[in-house]
């Protein structure tokens, strides 16, 4: 069975108010001197905005936002705050990442060659459906891909964010990769077959709508990505209407009713609701999309934006498993008109 960890850095907290403004001034660490244009914004979100030439910015959220702030700019460590709710107009310090600026790749032969090494990472990034194919990756020459023959495994990184052009959904995401591994159960180099075992990929990501994204053709596909995803299948847990929004349950053979499998009860003082899973399930999207869902955890956190946490023992399969870069959306997606 070919499972897939989608992961994103997201830390989550209660949510207190409609509407609220953080603001805050980046400055260096050791010269305690202003960063102008640094990149601030509320991970897999539209929500974003720079830094001024005084180091300051502002940025407005709702209660749709429930991910992590993050502060990034080029040859520094990330800053994350997931406080942001109960503190205010602060001071960031960034530190220089000394280390990632002196280290140097060397491309060596690994038994794939480069260009072999980037089809697999376009097919397991990216993915293969019809949002998929229409997405390009703006600056590939920054990956760096090194493929181990012993495990079978691809990994990737990559100085700077992986800029990715989604013309079928409209969108420009700039993912930044802490982790990408695709561990293959079987390998042959000759006849280019690559069977994958498993997709691990960890990062933050900003959405930045295109020109065209406003077209009856685009909310049309936006809808489409939307319905039968993992965002989807959340909010309608959250909300405990998986049957109305299409999702039939299966235990084996059998269609079972949901909430026999699923128990779903609110957290005190909490927005999110916790989620116990009596077995593993076939999840049925639409009477014919099908995927599987396995815990490896006791009970997980859900909210109605579609969040889920810990991301690490929550695991999909099938359809929902089978999603990448190409057909996600912003959390804040059918909350802002986006």
């Amino acid at each position: 069975m070919r499972i897939s960890k989608l992961c994103f850095i997201a830390l989550f907290s209660p949510l207190f108010c409609i509407s609220q403004t953080f603001t805050g001034k980046v400055i260096d660490k050791v010269t305690q001197q202003p960063i102008e244009t640094v990149s601030v914004y509320f991970d897999n979100t539209t929500i974003g905005t720079t830094t001024n030439e005084n180091g300051e910015f502002s940025i407005t959220y709702t209660n749709a936002v429930q991910s992590t702030l993050v502060i990034s700019y080029l040859g520094y460590e990330k800053v994350f705050i997931s406080n942001y709710r109960s503190v205010n107009n602060q001071n960031i310090e960034l530190t220089e990442a000394t280390s990632a600026l002196d280290e140097v790749y060397i491309e060596y032969d690994d038994g794939l060659t480069r260009r072999q090494k980037l089809r697999l990472f376009r097919r397991e990034f990216l993915g293969t459906s019809k949002f998929a194919k229409s997405c390009k990756i703006l600056n590939e020459d920054d990956l760096i891909l090194k493929y181990d023959k012993r495990s079978k495994s691809l990994f990737a990184s990559a100085k700077v964010p992986v800029i990715v052009s989604n013309k079928a959904l409209q969108y420009e995401v700039a993912f930044d990769i802490v982790d990408f591994e695709v561990n293959f159960r079987y390998v042959n180099v000759k006849t280019r077959e690559f069977t994958v075992n498993s997709v691990t990929y960890f990062g933050t990501s900003f959405y930045k709508n295109l020109d065209d994204f406003n077209t009856k053709k685009t909310i049309k596909n936006r809808k489409l990505a939307y319905s039968g995803s993992v965002q989807h299948f959340i909010r309608s847990l959250y909300n405990k209407t998986l049957r109305e929004e299409g999702y039939w349950i299966y235990y084996g053979s059998f269609r079972v009713e949901e909430w026999d499998y699923f128990k779903v009860e609110d957290v005190v003082d909490s927005d999110f609701k916790k989620v116990k899973l009596k077995d593993k399930v076939t999840i049925l999207y639409d009477k014919e999309i099908q995927s599987e869902l396995q815990l490896e955890v006791d009970e997980f956190y859900v909210d109605t934006y579609g969040n889920y946490t810990p991301i690490i023992g929550v695991y999909f399969s099938g359809a929902l498993g089978n999603q990448r870069v190409g057909d996600t959306l912003p959390l804040d997606y059918g909350l802002g008109g986006n």
